[in-house]
């Protein structure tokens, strides 16, 4: 497997997180079928290189992707496909990958959907993540706040949410009170809280739940009089258990995460899922793509819905979850470039903070 690193040009939303029309190559035709061409001879492409973005430690991701090699051309030539070899390689960063895409230099990207709409007229998104689904998934707080605890399901989707949840200080527990008797929030109401919030590149932390208050207010988090950026959300947490603030923004089960030690660690007395609530639900975040190159001399149309479907079937098999549990994928579901609109006012969003 080749451990390939290629390099692009940065720019300000290299970390929006945290993980393709299609060129006229001669690879394929329109006359393929899953045996191959029409007279059932297989079609042959000398070499599919398929680039990963840098989320997780480089040298992980590279041993844990090297099965796909193999995986991949096996499925491939279940489809009428014989391919010599496929080029796995993790890029030096999102964007990286996503001007490789644009360069024709690589076929195939496992990348965020905000490295996607980045890089969308020269990338087509095919295949969006799924990840288990939660037993809450209402855009109405008082949804969450009267089924807590938030747990997961065995349902499969391609997006999760972020949470705006207020904690156990007197503020907190008023905006609370509020919402779960049916009242809405006022812009005064939040603008009264303290708020913890991650980096302006955090998709969770701070862009989804700016889009929330621009929706509801025509505001931003920056708009807010009483802000601090919290380095992590474990941060963020804690500072809710010490009322140091309000309200905290995180993604939708990060409570998760947090309930052991909100009272072995925070000191508190009662269980986080007793002592937070939730009082607003962002849109849907949708998950990583899987996206083919417009400029490659490899995919097709034919090779492009190929493609799709080998993906698919791959993250079926046991070795196929190991390999794409890297990235926390569970399965993939077809997508269209209309799923990650949100996304798209998200990156105006960065564009409009960077100037």
């Amino acid at each position: 497997m080749s451990k390939k690193w290629f390099k692009g040009l940065g720019i300000a939303f290299a970390s929006v997180l945290v993980l393709a029309a299609c060129g006229d190559g001669d690879a394929g035709s329109d006359d393929a079928t899953d045996s191959g061409t029409a007279d059932g001879e297989m079609i042959q492409i000398d070499e599919l290189s398929v680039g990963f973005v840098p989320s997780r430690d480089p040298d992980e991701i590279v041993t844990a992707t090297e099965p796909l090699e193999q995986l991949l051309i096996d499925e491939l030539a279940n489809h009428g496909y014989d391919v010599g070899t496929v080029d796995i390689s993790v890029g030096t960063s999102y964007e990286a990958v996503g001007e490789a895409m644009s360069a024709g230099t690589l076929d195939v990207g496992f990348i965020p959907g905000g490295t996607y709409v980045l890089y969308d007229d020269s990338a087509e998104v095919i295949l969006t993540a799924t990840r288990a689904g939660l037993n809450n998934d209402s855009e109405d707080p008082a949804d969450w706040n009267a089924n807590k605890p938030t747990e997961p399901t065995d349902d499969q989707v391609t997006y999760y949410r972020s949470l705006i949840i207020a904690g156990p200080s007197a503020k907190g527990q008023e905006l609370a009170d509020k919402v779960n008797n049916g009242e809405e929030l006022t812009w005064e109401d939040l603008d009264s809280a303290s708020w913890s919030v991650m980096n302006s590149s955090s998709s969770a932390g701070y862009i989804y739940p700016t889009i929330w208050l621009q929706d509801r207010f025509g505001k931003s988090l920056t708009d807010l009089s009483q802000i601090v950026q919290a380095d992590s959300y474990a941060n963020s947490f804690a500072r809710l258990a010490s009322e140091q603030v309000d309200l905290v923004v995180a993604f939708a089960d990060a409570r998760r995460d947090y309930e052991d030690i909100w009272e072995s660690e925070y000191g508190r007395d009662a269980s986080i899922w007793d002592e937070t609530n939730v009082v607003g639900v962002t849109p849907g975040i949708y998950n990583d793509t899987i996206s083919v190159s417009m400029a490659s001399d490899v995919v097709d149309d034919a090779l492009r819905d190929v493609l799709q479907e080998a993906f698919m079937n791959i993250a079926e098999t046991e070795e196929g979850q190991e390999v794409i549990s890297i990235y926390n994928h569970e399965g993939y579901e077809p997508a269209t470039s209309a799923d990650y609109d949100v996304e798209r006012e998200a990156q105006q969003i960065l564009r409009d903070a960077s100037n």
